[in-house]
């Protein structure tokens, strides 16, 4: 059975995530995210994205949308990326 990735990258729109040193999380995570699909995409490999832009997705609508791509099977992987800061260690992939 092939899996299917949705890449989600964290924060985005007026959630700007972790900010410092010039750098704004929501565009680092958008970025990391837009890699990874190239990647999977040169692999073959399934994937889709949350969000491509600069959106913001409420928690429910962020569910909701990974959701609409694939539903909620057992073939089915998640990623989400953040760079975390203060309480945080760094980049995390959940």
């Amino acid at each position: 059975m092939s899996k299917k990735i949705v890449i989600d990258a964290g924060h985005g729109g007026d959630d700007s995530g972790a900010t410092g040193n010039r750098i704004i999380e929501k565009d680092y995570t958008l970025k990391i995210a837009n890699y990874i699909k190239k990647r999977f995409d040169e692999l073959g490999i399934e994937s889709s994205m949350t969000r491509t832009t600069d959106e913001t997705l409420n928690p429910t609508d962020r569910v909701n949308k990974a959701l609409s791509f694939y539903g909620n099977g057992s073939d089915i992987i998640l990623l989400s990326n953040h760079i975390n800061a203060g309480g945080g260690d760094g980049a995390e992939i959940i």
